[in-house]
């Protein structure tokens, strides 16, 4: 099965730009951009930041609010936030060279066990898995049962083939982004479909991905949700760098909530997007 889907993978392979570097910081940046973010929305988002913030340095020496502007378009701010406070610690306790085990990664702030595996296979080609909703989803659906986080983690890491971590999970990736979709999955493409136990079962329902560590469930509705109202604060806070307090309502669409667009710029704060500068919300 390894030697079946590497080959697939050297034709099949997506070109993007993260994958012509092992630069751990432009692969970092592309992680957290990548997170519930479509790949042609973040493809020209990676490129204007990395000729803003080319080093880890660089961004660290910012202003948190320089990294949240360029952040536009890419939702889900606190990413942003989470990167800049990533940048310093890495500045302070590495002297600005992101480390390459696992447990160095992990006690930076902003990165999670997947982020830190995909820094250790796509920067530094360390023999890890990784599971993103992609992976994860192929990982059922080739056992043909769901799977337990520590069940999908352990499946992975003994997939890599020795001295192939870079590619082994870049194809994994691929497979279940393009093949295994989690609606109409292309069984008759798929160079693994003869070992896959979904397939082999004639594709019982319920799906062996459904419930399973690391596939994502189905988001909430953006449209009038909480989510919404914080993007439309920020995105007034990056357009005229504050908001008055009485502008509040209006700024984050609710006019005839004052309450709610309240505890919104509240929850801003919290996270590090914002801070209270007299009675006036303005960008950190």
């Amino acid at each position: 099965m390894q030697r079946e889907l590497l080959a697939w993978s050297e034709d099949a392979r997506r070109d993007l730009p993260w994958r012509r570097t092992r630069d751990p910081w432009a692969v970092l940046v592309s992680e957290l951009m990548l997170q519930q973010t479509q790949v042609t929305r973040v493809v020209p988002k990676y490129e204007a930041f990395l000729a803003r913030f080319p080093t880890i340095a660089s961004c660290a020496s910012a202003p948190v609010g320089d990294v949240v502007r360029l952040w536009a378009g890419l939702g889900y701010n606190r990413r942003a936030v989470n990167l800049h406070r990533c940048a310093v610690a890495v500045v302070d306790v590495h002297d600005g060279e992101l480390p390459r085990d696992l447990a160095s990664l992990l006690a930076l702030p902003g990165i999670g066990p997947y982020t830190a595996r995909a820094v250790s296979a796509f920067a530094f080609e360390l023999d890890v898995g990784i599971i993103d909703t992609n992976a994860a989803r192929v990982l059922a659906r080739l056992r043909g049962s769901s799977l337990t986080r520590a069940d999908a983690q352990a499946q992975a890491d003994a997939l890599v083939p020795a001295g192939a971590g870079w590619a082994w999970n870049q194809a994994m990736l691929d497979l279940g982004a393009t093949v295994c979709t989690s609606r109409n999955p292309r069984c008759g493409s798929c160079p693994v479909s003869e070992r896959c136990g979904w397939h082999r079962a004639d594709r019982p329902d319920p799906d062996p991905a459904v419930g399973s560590a690391g596939v994502s469930t189905k988001q909430s509705t953006f449209e009038g949700s909480d989510r919404q109202g914080r993007g439309r604060l920020v995105d007034a806070l990056r357009r005229d760098g504050r908001v008055e307090r009485a502008a509040l309502a209006a700024s984050a669409g609710w006019p005839d909530d004052a309450a709610r667009a309240a505890r919104a710029a509240e929850s801003l704060v919290r996270d590090g997007l914002a801070t209270w500068e007299g009675d006036a919300l303005s960008l950190v």
